[in-house]
């Protein structure tokens, strides 16, 4: 089997894939995790997956290609119970969760991924903000398919996010295959 490149939305990747299996999810973990799912499920796991699209960053400038090797779920919040911050109770997986492909031309990080479009103070803690790869990268860490992140900053994850997002998604599917096309898979 192909790669498989995942997509949040068709917006992200602009029909610029043709020679890729491309599965859009939905935006969300839980669109992304029960998309995958239903596409191992009905095709097969596939050689890798491939998640791109766009991202937030106090880190990194617009533009950059931000190689994910780290995953954590900013959004979980169990603090009260005397959890610790991030961490999934009653669950045996680490708050970080340490899996995928590292590219060494590109710059690596950590991605704190959460069902919300963070513009908050909380998104300086990781390289980049989204909302899809923590649940992509766990189904394939426990379903041992190999995993490649590659987000595209195109905001500041600050007040003017939502802005420089709109305004970035045509650069955005044309610089992930630029970068695509350099690498081994």
């Amino acid at each position: 089997m192909k790669p498989l490149l995942v997509f949040a939305m068709k917006e992200e990747s602009q029909d610029v894939f043709p020679d890729y299996d491309v599965l859009h999810t939905g935006i969300g973990k839980v669109n992304a995790a029960y998309g995958l799912m239903k596409h191992i499920a009905e095709k097969g796991k596939p050689s890798m997956v491939v998640n791109m699209g766009t991202a937030g960053s106090r880190k990194h400038k617009g533009g950059t290609i931000v190689n994910c090797t780290g995953f954590i779920q900013r959004d979980m919040d169990v603090t009260p119970l005397g959890i610790p911050l991030y961490q999934t109770p009653f669950s045996d997986d680490p708050v970080e969760i340490s899996y995928g492909k590292t590219i060494e031309s590109l710059p690596t990080g950590v991605c704190g991924t959460g069902d919300n479009f963070d513009t908050s103070e909380q998104a300086e803690r990781f390289d980049v903000v989204e909302m899809e790869a923590y649940a992509l990268a766990l189904i394939c860490q426990r379903e041992k398919i190999p995993f490649l992140c590659l987000k595209y900053v195109s905001d500041g994850a600050d007040g003017d996010g939502a802005g420089d997002w709109n305004e970035s998604l045509h650069r955005t599917a044309e610089a992930l295959r630029d970068t695509l096309t350099k690498i081994t898979l």
